[in-house]
């Protein structure tokens, strides 16, 4: 019986898996680059991937809302499992489609997507379900809109109720900017909603809550907090992040307790009661006012820049978590973390997140040496003729660890200097708050 065991033990170390990521951003690479220290991935690729994923992944380039081609290239790959990164093709339903295909996915349906989706939906869930967040207000119609702000006063946070690619929300310190951002969504500035969602400014530090969710549990999956404003000391217009730590300093056991049992749980709950299970990584934006967590907004995947910071962090083995999570079994799942701190800088092409420079070489990435410590994960980049080129808006997340926020701070700055590059803009500050703490 040895024999058989021992035999047993060795079959299983081989079950080797085809996995592909989808998506282009730093997100897309920090997975590939996790997924790619696994024993168990045999083949990785990435549709459609960038300068950084074609490393150390397979990339193919396919239009992320053409669902047939892309079931085409999973079936010509013998893909096991797919991950979807980015929020759109997931509240397309792109979920749903692979799924009827036989191909297991790791992502939410496209009815849990509305967690993200939808403003509104979320926060009428949060309405439903007593979960603590802003007091809000939902329009389609100027004049009612504009009541609201006048009952409520300012500062009011303007959101476009569905997807907007991280431009969609806007913290309106006087009347008549609340009424311009309002108009602008009403009159159908982003396409996925006209519909507007209105809320009470919360004062508070924020918070990135990050679980892994299959249909029979959930597991905490890291914290981060993100710098979301393009310019220093969190000044001037929203971006999609410009860069991100982990841990947060402001979560302890207390707070994390409150965040299961007032936010985490009774949303999955009530997903359910809605027949809907939810499934795949769950972000909760939280903002913390004195001790007690207030949800601002949930996402259906991972964040960007957040998840490059949670990845090298994570000291398990991200292919067995999620093969795990896809079969509903993350019960039997530990998932271990490192100790260290991590920080990413994003930089940017200039002029973002307005008009911004592209096509611009970047020389220096090969100066920045790559190990467990040190990694330049690429977002808006191409590679032409064996030279690295942006695609402009947030190009690459220079991402390091340290014994504290202090040292991978500085070690970010300094592989930062070495890559010198002229058309690009960072943040000196990422992290300021947990290191004016210090």
């Amino acid at each position: 019986s040895f024999i058989f065991v021992h035999v047993n033990l060795i079959l299983n170390n081989l079950h080797y898996m085809n996995l592909a990521v989808i998506g282009s951003g730093g997100r897309e690479h920090s997975i590939c680059y996790k997924l790619k220290q696994s024993k168990k991935v045999k083949k990785l690729i990435c549709i459609p991937g960038n300068a950084g994923t074609q490393k150390i992944a397979k990339n193919i380039k396919e239009d992320l809302s053409n669902f047939k081609s892309i079931l085409k290239v999973l079936r010509e790959n013998n893909i096991d499992i797919v991950i979807v990164g980015p929020e759109q093709p997931l509240v397309d339903g792109i979920a749903d489609y692979l799924i009827k295909e036989n191909i297991r996915v790791f992502g939410p349906s496209k009815f849990a997507s509305k967690l993200e989706g939808s403003k509104s939906f979320m926060k009428n869930l949060c309405k439903k379900h007593n979960i603590p967040t802003a007091k809000f207000g939902i329009f389609d119609e100027l004049d009612a809109a504009l009541k609201f702000v006048r009952e409520n006063g300012v500062p009011i946070v303007v959101k476009a109720d569905g997807l907007a690619a991280g431009k969609g929300v806007s913290i309106c310190k006087n009347f008549g900017e609340a009424k311009v951002k309002i108009s602008e969504i009403i009159n159908g500035k982003f396409e996925s909603s006209n519909k507007v969602v209105l809320e009470e400014f919360l004062d508070g530090e924020e918070l990135s809550y990050f679980s892994i969710v299959d249909k029979n549990s959930y597991k905490f999956f890291g914290s981060a907090q993100d710098h979301k404003r393009v310019g220093e000391g969190d000044t001037g217009p929203n971006t999609g992040g410009m860069g991100a730590y982990s841990p947060a300093e402001i979560l302890n056991d207390n707070l994390e307790k409150k965040i299961k049992s007032k936010i985490i749980d009774p949303t999955l709950t009530a997903m359910k009661e809605l027949g809907q299970s939810y499934t795949g990584f769950l972000y909760a934006g939280l903002m913390i006012k004195k001790n007690e967590p207030y949800l601002i907004e949930y996402n259906i995947r991972m964040g960007d820049p957040e998840c490059q910071v949670i990845m090298t962090r994570l000291n398990s083995d991200l292919c067995e978590i999620i093969d795990a999570a896809t079969k509903n079994n993350l019960n039997n799942i530990e998932i271990k973390w490192i100790a260290d701190s991590s920080i990413t800088v994003v930089l940017c092409a200039k002029g973002y997140p307005g008009k911004y420079l592209k096509n611009s070489e970047i020389q220096n990435i090969p100066k920045v040496i790559s190990d467990k410590n040190n990694q330049v994960f690429h977002a808006g980049t191409y590679e032409k003729n064996n030279k690295i080129y942006s695609n402009g808006g947030r190009v690459l997340n220079i991402t390091s660890v340290g014994k504290n926020i202090i040292e991978a701070r500085d070690k970010c700055l300094s592989n930062l200097k070495k890559i010198n590059w002229i058309d690009g803009f960072y943040r000196k500050d990422i992290g300021w708050r947990a290191i004016s703490k210090k």
